[in-house]
């Protein structure tokens, strides 16, 4: 990450009754890691604002990016992102305005990332969802699933 030019945000705490992460044991000394919604932020500022008439693509890709930085912090948190076997899977959301269609391409930021950072452990399954509304008006928010040697 350095060689990038990148560094981990501290893992956000949770603004609500849920957990940043879950860690679920699936044997062989491997577990999965549930990883909750992270928001499109600055530091404690969420950015917002919906996707072609208030947040060009070129921003809102740069925002899925820092979701990806959101959600290897809290694996780092949670089990070390040395421990990461592979990016399972990413559900992204994107703030959408009436006919946009771009998600796939906005969350191209956060998977392209996780694959710069983490190689072929980065390489994922991908749900991109258009959303009317987001918490915040966070214009993306990423969740994931990842898998991580325990043990």
């Amino acid at each position: 990450m350095r060689e990038l030019g990148l560094a981990l945000p501290p893992p956000a705490r949770p603004v609500a009754s849920y957990l940043q992460t879950r860690v679920t044991s699936i044997g062989d000394g491997r577990s999965l890691i549930y990883v909750a919604g992270q928001l499109s932020r600055e530091g404690d500022q969420v950015l917002s604002g919906r996707c072609q008439d208030q947040v060009s693509v070129e921003e809102a890709t740069r925002r899925a990016e820092l979701c990806a930085l959101g959600v290897m912090s809290q694996i780092d948190a949670a089990a070390g992102l040395d421990t990461l076997v592979e990016m399972s899977q990413v559900l992204g959301f994107v703030l959408s305005a009436e006919g946009f269609g771009d998600q796939p391409k906005i969350l191209n930021g956060a998977s392209d990332l996780f694959v710069e950072v983490l190689g072929a452990a980065g390489k994922h399954t991908r749900v991109a969802i258009g959303a009317h509304a987001l918490p915040f008006s966070a214009t993306v928010e990423i969740a994931a699933v990842a898998v991580v040697r325990t043990g």
